[in-house]
Protein backbone atom coordinates (compact mmCIF):
# COMPACT_ATOMS: atom_id res chain seq x y z
CA UNK A 1 0.00 0.00 0.00
CA UNK A 2 1.21 3.45 -0.88
CA UNK A 3 1.77 5.60 2.27
CA UNK A 4 -0.30 8.45 2.37
CA UNK A 5 1.07 11.93 0.78
CA UNK A 6 4.58 10.11 -0.32
CA UNK A 7 4.14 9.51 -3.85
CA UNK A 8 4.31 13.22 -5.97
CA UNK A 9 6.16 16.15 -4.07
CA UNK A 10 6.79 17.85 -7.44
CA UNK A 11 5.50 21.31 -6.79
CA UNK A 12 5.30 24.30 -9.67
CA UNK A 13 8.34 25.58 -10.76
CA UNK A 14 9.51 28.60 -9.40
CA UNK A 15 10.44 31.87 -11.11
CA UNK A 16 13.75 31.69 -10.50
CA UNK A 17 14.59 28.32 -12.06
CA UNK A 18 11.82 28.38 -14.53
CA UNK A 19 13.16 26.29 -17.80
CA UNK A 20 12.26 27.11 -21.36
CA UNK A 21 10.52 23.18 -21.46
CA UNK A 22 9.36 23.90 -25.39
CA UNK A 23 13.48 24.24 -26.34
CA UNK A 24 13.96 21.08 -23.97
CA UNK A 25 11.38 19.13 -26.09
CA UNK A 26 12.25 20.62 -29.75
CA UNK A 27 15.89 19.37 -28.67
CA UNK A 28 14.65 15.81 -27.32
CA UNK A 29 12.96 15.54 -30.70
CA UNK A 30 16.57 16.16 -33.02
CA UNK A 31 17.92 13.30 -31.28
CA UNK A 32 15.03 10.65 -31.54
CA UNK A 33 14.62 10.44 -28.02
CA UNK A 34 17.62 8.29 -27.72
CA UNK A 35 20.31 10.14 -26.05
CA UNK A 36 21.28 7.31 -23.72
CA UNK A 37 19.82 3.77 -22.32
CA UNK A 38 17.25 4.18 -24.89
CA UNK A 39 13.55 4.03 -24.50
CA UNK A 40 10.46 5.18 -26.20
CA UNK A 41 9.89 8.43 -28.73
CA UNK A 42 8.71 11.82 -27.17
CA UNK A 43 5.20 11.98 -27.26
CA UNK A 44 3.76 14.61 -28.86
CA UNK A 45 2.91 17.82 -27.44
CA UNK A 46 4.65 19.59 -24.76
CA UNK A 47 4.71 18.50 -21.62
CA UNK A 48 3.66 19.62 -17.94
CA UNK A 49 6.59 20.54 -16.36
CA UNK A 50 6.97 20.72 -12.24
CA UNK A 51 10.11 20.75 -9.73
CA UNK A 52 11.02 18.46 -7.30
CA UNK A 53 11.67 20.56 -3.66
CA UNK A 54 15.39 21.41 -2.67
CA UNK A 55 17.34 22.32 -5.54
CA UNK A 56 20.44 23.97 -3.67
CA UNK A 57 22.61 21.94 -5.47
CA UNK A 58 21.55 20.80 -9.31
CA UNK A 59 17.64 21.62 -10.06
CA UNK A 60 15.70 18.49 -10.78
CA UNK A 61 11.95 19.16 -12.89
CA UNK A 62 9.46 16.15 -13.78
CA UNK A 63 8.07 15.99 -17.68
CA UNK A 64 5.03 14.31 -17.58
CA UNK A 65 3.15 13.96 -20.92
CA UNK A 66 -0.02 12.03 -20.71
CA UNK A 67 2.00 8.43 -21.14
CA UNK A 68 5.42 9.01 -20.27
CA UNK A 69 7.43 11.06 -17.39
CA UNK A 70 10.72 12.09 -17.39
CA UNK A 71 13.47 13.96 -14.96
CA UNK A 72 15.52 16.98 -16.08
CA UNK A 73 18.41 17.73 -13.96
CA UNK A 74 20.37 21.03 -14.58
CA UNK A 75 22.19 23.65 -12.73
CA UNK A 76 21.35 26.54 -10.80
CA UNK A 77 21.61 29.89 -11.73
CA UNK A 78 24.77 31.81 -10.47
CA UNK A 79 28.10 31.30 -9.75
CA UNK A 80 29.01 27.80 -9.35
CA UNK A 81 32.15 25.96 -7.72
CA UNK A 82 34.87 24.91 -9.86
CA UNK A 83 33.88 21.09 -10.82
CA UNK A 84 30.91 21.68 -9.48
CA UNK A 85 27.76 21.03 -11.41
CA UNK A 86 28.54 18.78 -14.57
CA UNK A 87 26.08 17.54 -16.20
CA UNK A 88 28.39 15.42 -18.68
CA UNK A 89 30.11 13.71 -15.71
CA UNK A 90 26.25 12.86 -13.49
CA UNK A 91 24.97 11.60 -16.44
CA UNK A 92 28.00 9.18 -17.92
CA UNK A 93 28.84 7.93 -14.34
CA UNK A 94 24.82 7.24 -14.43
CA UNK A 95 25.46 5.37 -17.77
CA UNK A 96 28.43 3.48 -17.07
CA UNK A 97 27.19 2.42 -13.53
CA UNK A 98 23.69 1.13 -14.71
CA UNK A 99 24.81 -2.49 -15.86
CA UNK A 100 26.56 -3.13 -12.57
CA UNK A 101 24.05 -1.62 -10.04
CA UNK A 102 20.84 -2.05 -9.92
CA UNK A 103 19.44 1.27 -8.72
CA UNK A 104 20.16 3.52 -11.65
CA UNK A 105 18.01 5.41 -13.63
CA UNK A 106 17.99 4.82 -17.18
CA UNK A 107 19.71 7.52 -18.84
CA UNK A 108 17.70 9.41 -22.01
CA UNK A 109 19.88 12.31 -23.06
CA UNK A 110 22.17 15.04 -22.21
CA UNK A 111 22.68 18.31 -24.21
CA UNK A 112 26.04 19.71 -23.74
CA UNK A 113 24.80 22.97 -25.73
CA UNK A 114 23.97 25.81 -23.40
CA UNK A 115 22.59 27.50 -26.13
CA UNK A 116 19.47 25.36 -26.06
CA UNK A 117 18.36 26.76 -22.08
CA UNK A 118 21.62 28.54 -21.00
CA UNK A 119 23.20 25.31 -19.20
CA UNK A 120 24.23 21.97 -20.17
CA UNK A 121 20.93 19.46 -18.75
CA UNK A 122 20.08 16.19 -19.06
CA UNK A 123 16.84 13.62 -18.79
CA UNK A 124 16.47 10.36 -17.35
CA UNK A 125 13.31 7.83 -17.05
CA UNK A 126 11.51 8.35 -13.87
CA UNK A 127 12.00 5.91 -10.71
CA UNK A 128 8.97 5.30 -9.16
CA UNK A 129 8.82 5.30 -5.49
CA UNK A 130 9.30 7.19 -2.09
CA UNK A 131 11.08 9.46 -1.36
CA UNK A 132 11.60 10.40 2.96
CA UNK A 133 12.43 13.46 3.60
CA UNK A 134 12.40 15.60 7.04
CA UNK A 135 8.87 14.02 8.46
CA UNK A 136 7.29 10.70 7.84
CA UNK A 137 4.12 11.17 6.62
CA UNK A 138 2.94 7.79 7.41
CA UNK A 139 2.98 4.99 10.23
CA UNK A 140 6.73 3.15 10.82
CA UNK A 141 6.99 1.34 13.46
CA UNK A 142 10.41 1.03 15.16
CA UNK A 143 11.16 -2.21 13.91
CA UNK A 144 10.26 -1.18 10.21
CA UNK A 145 12.51 1.96 11.12
CA UNK A 146 15.47 -0.25 11.63
CA UNK A 147 14.78 -2.29 8.76
CA UNK A 148 14.90 0.46 6.52
CA UNK A 149 18.29 1.71 7.85
CA UNK A 150 19.37 -1.57 7.20
CA UNK A 151 18.33 -1.25 3.42
CA UNK A 152 19.62 1.58 3.19
CA UNK A 153 23.00 1.31 4.19
CA UNK A 154 23.25 -1.85 2.50
CA UNK A 155 22.62 -0.07 -0.75
CA UNK A 156 25.48 1.90 0.24
CA UNK A 157 27.87 -1.25 1.07
CA UNK A 158 26.76 -2.78 -2.43
CA UNK A 159 28.22 0.50 -4.41
CA UNK A 160 31.40 0.63 -2.27
CA UNK A 161 31.80 -2.68 -3.50
CA UNK A 162 30.94 -1.99 -7.23
CA UNK A 163 34.13 -3.55 -8.78
CA UNK A 164 35.24 -0.12 -10.67
CA UNK A 165 38.22 -1.69 -11.87
CA UNK A 166 35.96 -3.36 -14.68
CA UNK A 167 33.98 -0.50 -15.92
CA UNK A 168 36.37 1.75 -17.61
CA UNK A 169 34.26 4.70 -17.53
CA UNK A 170 34.15 4.11 -13.73
CA UNK A 171 37.77 2.95 -13.60
CA UNK A 172 38.81 6.83 -15.07
CA UNK A 173 37.54 8.53 -12.21
CA UNK A 174 40.14 7.70 -9.74
CA UNK A 175 43.18 9.30 -9.66
CA UNK A 176 44.96 6.96 -7.78
CA UNK A 177 46.18 6.96 -4.01
CA UNK A 178 45.83 10.38 -1.58
CA UNK A 179 42.07 10.48 -1.98
CA UNK A 180 41.87 11.94 1.64
CA UNK A 181 44.93 14.56 1.14
CA UNK A 182 42.98 15.93 -2.00
CA UNK A 183 39.84 16.11 -0.10
CA UNK A 184 41.26 18.14 2.85
CA UNK A 185 43.18 20.52 0.47
CA UNK A 186 39.78 20.79 -2.31
CA UNK A 187 37.30 21.70 0.58
CA UNK A 188 39.45 24.05 2.31
CA UNK A 189 40.37 26.25 -1.06
CA UNK A 190 36.67 25.83 -1.78
CA UNK A 191 35.68 27.54 1.86
CA UNK A 192 38.36 30.11 0.97
CA UNK A 193 36.78 30.97 -2.31
CA UNK A 194 33.54 31.30 -0.30
CA UNK A 195 33.77 33.87 2.62
CA UNK A 196 31.47 36.01 4.13
CA UNK A 197 31.73 38.79 6.33
CA UNK A 198 30.36 36.36 8.87
CA UNK A 199 32.89 33.22 8.45
CA UNK A 200 35.17 33.75 11.30
CA UNK A 201 38.43 32.50 11.33
CA UNK A 202 38.50 28.62 10.65
CA UNK A 203 42.51 27.98 10.25
CA UNK A 204 43.08 26.12 13.20
CA UNK A 205 40.26 23.42 11.86
CA UNK A 206 41.65 23.01 8.18
CA UNK A 207 44.96 22.66 9.89
CA UNK A 208 44.35 19.79 12.37
CA UNK A 209 42.28 18.01 8.93
CA UNK A 210 45.60 18.60 7.41
CA UNK A 211 48.23 17.32 10.29
CA UNK A 212 45.75 14.26 11.19
CA UNK A 213 44.70 12.90 7.79
CA UNK A 214 44.61 9.33 7.49
CA UNK A 215 46.57 7.36 4.45
CA UNK A 216 43.16 6.04 2.16
CA UNK A 217 41.86 3.36 3.60
CA UNK A 218 41.00 2.02 -0.20
CA UNK A 219 39.40 3.28 -3.47
CA UNK A 220 35.97 2.46 -4.65
CA UNK A 221 32.77 4.19 -6.19
CA UNK A 222 31.55 6.76 -3.47
CA UNK A 223 28.24 8.31 -4.01
CA UNK A 224 29.10 11.32 -1.91
CA UNK A 225 25.61 12.54 -0.76
CA UNK A 226 23.96 9.36 0.38
CA UNK A 227 21.05 10.63 2.29
CA UNK A 228 17.32 9.18 2.55
CA UNK A 229 16.13 12.02 0.23
CA UNK A 230 18.46 10.63 -2.90
CA UNK A 231 17.01 7.11 -2.26
CA UNK A 232 13.54 5.59 -4.11
CA UNK A 233 11.79 3.42 -1.91
CA UNK A 234 9.63 0.76 -2.94
CA UNK A 235 6.14 2.04 -1.46
CA UNK A 236 4.86 -1.13 -0.66
CA UNK A 237 7.67 -2.66 1.36
CA UNK A 238 10.59 0.51 1.21
CA UNK A 239 13.07 -1.35 0.43
CA UNK A 240 15.62 0.94 -2.26
CA UNK A 241 14.91 0.94 -5.37
CA UNK A 242 16.50 3.70 -6.85
CA UNK A 243 19.47 6.20 -6.01
CA UNK A 244 19.67 9.77 -7.23
CA UNK A 245 21.98 12.91 -7.63
CA UNK A 246 24.81 11.62 -8.86
CA UNK A 247 26.50 14.70 -8.94
CA UNK A 248 29.53 13.98 -6.60
CA UNK A 249 30.35 10.63 -7.05
CA UNK A 250 33.66 9.48 -7.72
CA UNK A 251 36.29 6.92 -7.03
CA UNK A 252 37.80 7.33 -3.31
CA UNK A 253 37.98 6.14 0.30
CA UNK A 254 34.68 4.42 1.81
CA UNK A 255 35.37 6.12 5.05
CA UNK A 256 35.74 9.81 3.54
CA UNK A 257 31.76 8.45 2.02
CA UNK A 258 30.22 7.53 5.70
CA UNK A 259 31.62 10.33 6.98
CA UNK A 260 30.06 12.81 4.75
CA UNK A 261 26.34 10.48 5.10
CA UNK A 262 26.65 10.93 8.66
CA UNK A 263 27.28 15.03 8.83
CA UNK A 264 23.46 14.72 7.98
CA UNK A 265 22.12 11.77 10.38
CA UNK A 266 20.27 13.72 13.37
CA UNK A 267 19.59 11.36 16.09
CA UNK A 268 16.75 11.50 18.45
CA UNK A 269 19.13 13.06 20.95
CA UNK A 270 20.78 15.66 19.48
CA UNK A 271 20.41 19.26 20.75
CA UNK A 272 17.17 21.05 19.48
CA UNK A 273 19.16 23.38 16.88
CA UNK A 274 19.99 19.79 14.91
CA UNK A 275 17.55 18.26 15.22
CA UNK A 276 15.60 21.33 13.98
CA UNK A 277 18.35 21.53 10.77
CA UNK A 278 17.38 17.73 9.90
CA UNK A 279 16.83 16.87 6.61
CA UNK A 280 15.58 13.19 6.93
CA UNK A 281 13.38 11.47 9.59
CA UNK A 282 16.56 9.95 11.42
CA UNK A 283 14.81 10.77 14.58
CA UNK A 284 12.02 8.18 14.50
CA UNK A 285 11.76 5.62 16.94
CA UNK A 286 13.56 2.83 15.86
CA UNK A 287 16.09 4.54 13.66
CA UNK A 288 19.75 3.32 14.22
CA UNK A 289 22.31 6.03 16.03
CA UNK A 290 25.43 7.41 14.35
CA UNK A 291 27.42 4.90 16.27
CA UNK A 292 25.14 1.75 15.33
CA UNK A 293 25.74 2.79 11.73
CA UNK A 294 29.59 3.10 11.93
CA UNK A 295 29.85 -0.68 13.92
CA UNK A 296 27.53 -2.08 11.78
CA UNK A 297 28.99 -0.31 7.87
CA UNK A 298 32.24 -1.54 9.69
CA UNK A 299 31.42 -5.04 10.63
CA UNK A 300 30.15 -5.96 7.01
CA UNK A 301 33.09 -4.45 5.58
CA UNK A 302 35.58 -5.96 7.90
CA UNK A 303 37.02 -2.53 9.10
CA UNK A 304 38.28 -2.39 12.12
CA UNK A 305 37.98 0.90 14.07
CA UNK A 306 38.29 3.02 17.39
CA UNK A 307 36.97 6.48 18.30
CA UNK A 308 40.53 7.95 17.65
CA UNK A 309 40.44 6.17 14.32
CA UNK A 310 36.46 7.60 13.41
CA UNK A 311 36.74 10.72 14.47
CA UNK A 312 38.78 12.75 11.89
CA UNK A 313 35.83 11.22 9.53
CA UNK A 314 33.58 12.02 11.49
CA UNK A 315 34.64 15.66 12.04
CA UNK A 316 35.55 16.16 8.90
CA UNK A 317 32.36 15.19 7.07
CA UNK A 318 30.60 18.01 9.35
CA UNK A 319 33.45 20.23 8.01
CA UNK A 320 32.86 19.76 4.57
CA UNK A 321 29.06 19.73 4.99
CA UNK A 322 29.71 23.15 6.38
CA UNK A 323 31.32 24.54 3.97
CA UNK A 324 28.76 23.06 0.99
CA UNK A 325 26.45 25.23 3.12
CA UNK A 326 28.68 28.16 2.79
CA UNK A 327 28.95 28.08 -0.98
CA UNK A 328 24.98 28.42 -0.72
CA UNK A 329 24.87 30.63 1.98
CA UNK A 330 27.62 33.15 -0.55
CA UNK A 331 25.67 32.95 -2.78
CA UNK A 332 22.38 33.69 -1.42
CA UNK A 333 24.23 37.03 0.24
CA UNK A 334 25.07 38.02 -2.99
CA UNK A 335 22.11 37.88 -4.91
CA UNK A 336 22.97 34.97 -6.85
CA UNK A 337 19.97 33.53 -5.52
CA UNK A 338 16.93 34.54 -4.12
CA UNK A 339 15.53 30.74 -2.40
CA UNK A 340 13.94 32.06 1.47
CA UNK A 341 14.67 28.41 2.01
CA UNK A 342 18.45 29.56 2.22
CA UNK A 343 17.96 32.63 4.76
CA UNK A 344 19.48 30.60 7.95
CA UNK A 345 22.30 28.55 6.16
CA UNK A 346 24.46 31.52 7.71
CA UNK A 347 23.76 30.50 11.32
CA UNK A 348 23.59 26.29 10.17
CA UNK A 349 27.57 27.14 9.07
CA UNK A 350 28.22 28.80 12.96
CA UNK A 351 26.57 25.45 14.06
CA UNK A 352 28.59 23.34 12.06
CA UNK A 353 32.01 24.80 12.89
CA UNK A 354 30.86 24.65 16.72
CA UNK A 355 29.70 20.70 16.20
CA UNK A 356 33.17 20.16 14.17
CA UNK A 357 35.34 21.92 16.99
CA UNK A 358 33.21 19.32 19.89
CA UNK A 359 33.93 16.22 17.79
CA UNK A 360 37.52 17.09 17.60
CA UNK A 361 37.66 17.77 21.75
CA UNK A 362 35.45 14.91 22.68
CA UNK A 363 36.04 12.18 20.20
CA UNK A 364 33.55 10.21 17.34
CA UNK A 365 30.62 8.47 17.28
CA UNK A 366 32.39 5.16 17.40
CA UNK A 367 33.20 6.22 21.31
Amino acid sequence: MVPAGAVDESRPVRDEDAVDVAAVVWWLRGQGGQGGQGGPGVPAGEPEVRQFPGGASNLTYLLTWPDRELILRRPPAGAKARGAHDMTREYLIQRALGPVYPYVAGMVGLCRDESVIGSDFYLMERVDGTILRRDLTFELTASSASLLCERAWQALVRLHEVDVSGVPELAALGRGAGYVARQVAGWTERLGRAVTDDLGDWSDLTSWFDAHQPADLGQCLIHNDWRFDNLVLDPADLHVVGVLDWEMATVGDPLMDLGGALAYWVQADDDAFFRDFRRQPTTAPGMWTRLEVVRWYCERRGFEMTPERWRFYEAFGLFRLAVIIQQIWYRFCHGQTHNPAYAGFGAAVGYLEQRTRRVLSEGGAAA
